[in-house]
């Protein structure tokens, strides 16, 4: 592989990354409502992009399903939030024409891991998600960069064939960073150091996911809605598996606090 055509997506990357930063900071910013719908939306884009990669008959009709399972999940008692998932899960599942396991497992990831995320902005707030969006965003470049100027050893050829040992340790440290400069903010000392490397893992563990649905599935990407990224899914698997894992870690905090 050439210098250029190594760097060709940097820029389509750079850009998506600004527009998608924008749209994000002002949700993420006034939270409520307007956060949640956004996220929901999201949702069903990505259990949109999975259907197509499993060959569902009705994509569209899945992603929406998905969007209003989401929505729901934000108006009912708790109680019903998880056999609401299942029912969705079953019926679009029924619509897959190969691995029906594998796509109902990855429906409900999407729908548990969008709720783990409206939960972490509701319950930590601004400052929480801010970490864990920080955690994930470092993760991801820092990767990218140190792979690409790197390379070396790789990490999980069988499933991701393009993640390095040096790219994912350079996650780690990048996130042992983010955690050092936010303890003062979160005030909750040093030990946020080792719980942004054990979000940034959870977020590569994300992006490890759902390479082995694409390899499975047999494509590049999940789809070309996003320039330089591919598509929602692959932009927002690592922040999937990020925030639930964040989300662990402020229950465990708070738990703590008051116990």
């Amino acid at each position: 592989m050439n210098a250029s055509s190594q760097w060709q997506d940097l820029m389509p990357r750079i850009l998506s990354a600004v527009v998608m930063m924008a749209v994000g900071a002002v949700a993420i910013w006034f939270g409520g409502w307007l956060f949640r719908l956004t996220v929901c939306a999201v949702g069903g884009l990505m259990v949109w992009e999975a259907a197509r990669m499993f060959n569902a008959s009705r994509p569209r009709a899945d992603g929406i399903l998905a969007t209003s399972t989401l929505v729901m999940s934000q108006l009912l008692p708790a109680f019903f939030i998880f056999p609401l998932i299942i029912a969705a899960s079953v019926i679009t599942s029924g619509r897959v024409s190969r691995d029906k396991y594998m796509f109902f497992m990855s429906y409900v990831w999407i729908t548990v891991a969008c709720i783990g995320i409206m939960m972490l902005r509701d319950i930590g707030g601004f400052n929480w998600f801010f970490w864990c969006i920080c955690v994930v965003i470092a993760t991801d470049v820092a990767g990218y960069f140190a792979g690409r100027l790197l390379g070396g050893p790789k990490f999980w050829p069988a499933v991701s064939p393009k993640k390095t040992w040096s790219g994912t340790a350079a996650g780690w440290i990048a996130s042992a960073v983010i955690g050092w400069v936010l303890a003062p903010v979160l005030g909750v000392g040093s030990t946020l150091i080792m719980a942004s490397v054990l979000v940034s893992f959870a977020s590569q563990m994300g992006d490890i996911a759902e390479s082995a649905i694409k390899r499975r599935t047999g494509v590049k990407d999940s789809s070309d809605l996003i320039p330089g990224h591919g598509g929602v899914l692959d932009r927002f698997d690592g922040l999937m598996g990020g925030a639930l894992a964040a989300l662990i870690i402020l229950i465990a905090q708070l738990t703590m606090a008051t116990g």
